[in-house]
């Protein structure tokens, strides 16, 4: 891909068109702050074009009636065919979103096509009870069938992952679907259409159409013809949708805020604690919702792992997200540096220490380049260390009882993601066991894998993404049930019609 600027549209039944009323956006490089893509604009119109598209493919059958072994023949060309595109794929997820492009090489990109091809083998594997005559006269079995249409919001922090999070299931299920990417980062997820359409992923059944959310958004939660919602993005979006998908009893699926813990105990390896935290803490810039926020270190280590992660703080390298020597880039926009700034200034108003970082790093004047940041003597209330900042910053605090450290990693409304830093097994399953979050890491801190459940609690939502759960997802069951009798009178018929036998 050269380094022009290029022109994407949406990708409806099969065809690249424009939106209706001839609007495009541009898509800006938060590395450089100049405007690297332009985007065509999706209306009101386009959606219904994109619904109406998904449910005539679903209701036609030519996917969800594809023999299994063709459906999952076909979402392996489509991985294989998005190894392929790797290259130009990479690149434009980098300038898109500033993410460091090793992180995208060796990470993103290659858990996408994992996920993908996870899904096309579990397809041919769903699970259902066993058929049997329960009340000794009718045989009942289960069908697992798609939900239908499924309208995927994908967020900005991880465009092609979370593209293929949602899409990679649905599809798998036999869903037909409407992607909608977020307007600042969509570009990776409108490049999916063409490549899918090449795999062999019929007209219709992969829709995919950019514009603003609360209008394209809010038109696919209220469109009576879209079965389902899933949406990763934050809390207060997520409310917004499940008030407005109440009104149709709509679907949902959510994978929403966190504010993870990570708990080291006295026993730690502190060296593997110390690193395993400050990666987990910074993986992109800290814009990720399983990132370590919080590190609760007990008062016997708290010094030592407070020396020892400004230490690592200070190695990062910060630059070119398109330098594969660069550790960490930007964050999205302006707007989150300044969400994430205010946060590390109204901390230290309230008498929070600053250990390192905050504010914009003095090398790199242009870009919205936050530093890595350390905060402690901070208060377990304060708004640093209950909410969701989003950017690469970690407040550290101290603890003397297993019993003190539980109770205020639990102690915020998030229950997505944690960790437990200790050398006694028994201690860390027992802290895996108490702790309210979705996940507990024992000893790390971050890795996820397509065989198992990534999901929360509380205000994190609900659903999971990624392991054969999510196909309960996107997925219904229905439950048939047969006479094996072939009698006219049924034993139960008199207690509608008829008498009390004697």
């Amino acid at each position: 891909m050269s380094h022009e600027n290029h022109t994407f549209y949406l990708w409806i039944n099969g065809q690249k068109v424009a939106g209706s009323e001839g609007r495009t956006f541009w898509v800006t490089n938060p590395a450089t702050e100049e405007p690297v893509y332009e985007v065509h604009e999706a209306t009101l119109n386009d959606v219904e074009r994109a619904v109406q598209a998904a449910k005539t493919a679903f209701l036609d059958g030519r996917w969800s009636k594809l023999p299994l072994a063709e459906r999952q023949a076909r979402l392996n060309r489509f991985a294989d065919l998005l190894e392929a595109h790797q290259d130009e794929i990479v690149e434009a997820e980098s300038r898109q979103s500033g993410k460091p492009v090793k992180l995208v090489r060796y990470s993103d990109f290659p858990f996408s096509v994992d996920n993908l091809r996870y899904f096309a083998g579990q397809l041919r594997a769903l699970e259902g009870q066993a058929q049997a005559e329960y009340n000794g006269a009718h045989s009942s079995w289960i069908r697992r069938e798609p939900v239908g249409v499924v309208a995927g919001i994908a967020p900005w922090n991880y465009p092609i992952m979370m593209a293929i999070w949602k899409l990679a299931p649905a599809l798998a299920a036999g869903n037909t679907m409407i992607l909608k990417p977020a307007s600042i980062t969509p570009v990776t997820a409108l490049m999916l259409g063409p490549i899918a359409q090449e795999a062999g992923i019929p007209d219709g059944v992969l829709n995919i159409i950019a514009g603003p959310g609360r209008i394209i958004g809010q038109a696919l939660v209220e469109h009576p013809d879209v079965a389902m919602i899933s949406l990763t993005g934050d809390t207060a979006t997520g409310r917004q949708i499940m008030a407005a998908g109440a009104h149709r009893v709509k679907r949902l699926h959510l994978e929403l805020g966190g504010k993870a813990p990570a708990i080291v105990l006295d026993d730690a390896n502190l060296e593997a604690a110390i690193r395993g935290i400050a990666v987990g803490s910074l993986v992109n810039s800290g814009q990720d919702c399983t990132a370590a926020t919080r590190a609760y270190v007990h008062r016997s280590r708290y010094q030592d792992f407070l020396d020892g992660i400004a230490q690592v703080y200070r190695e990062v390298r910060l630059g070119d997200p398109l330098n594969l020597s660069t550790d960490l880039g930007p964050v999205v926009s302006q707007a989150q540096w300044q969400k994430i700034d205010s946060y590390v200034t109204n901390a230290a108003t309230m008498g929070g220490r600053i250990v390192l970082g905050g504010g914009r790093p003095e090398h790199l004047p242009r870009g919205h380049y936050y530093q890595p940041t350390l905060i402690t003597d901070v208060e377990q209330h304060w708004p640093i260390v209950q909410e969701e900042v989003f950017g690469p910053v970690l407040v550290v605090l101290p603890f003397d009882t297993d019993a003190e450290a539980l109770a205020k990693a639990n102690d915020v409304e998030y229950g997505l993601a944690s960790s437990v830093w200790t050398e006694n097994l028994r201690r860390g399953l027992w802290f895996s066991r108490e702790l309210q979050f979705g996940e507990v890491w024992l000893n790390d801190h971050l890795p996820l894998t397509s065989e198992m459940p990534h999901g929360g609690v509380k205000q994190s939502g609900f659903g999971h993404d990624l392991s054969r759960y999510s196909l309960d997802e996107y997925t219904t069951v229905k439950h048939v049930m047969a006479d094996m009798d072939n009698e006219t009178v049924k034993g139960w018929h008199f207690t509608i019609l008829g008498d009390v036998p004697e």
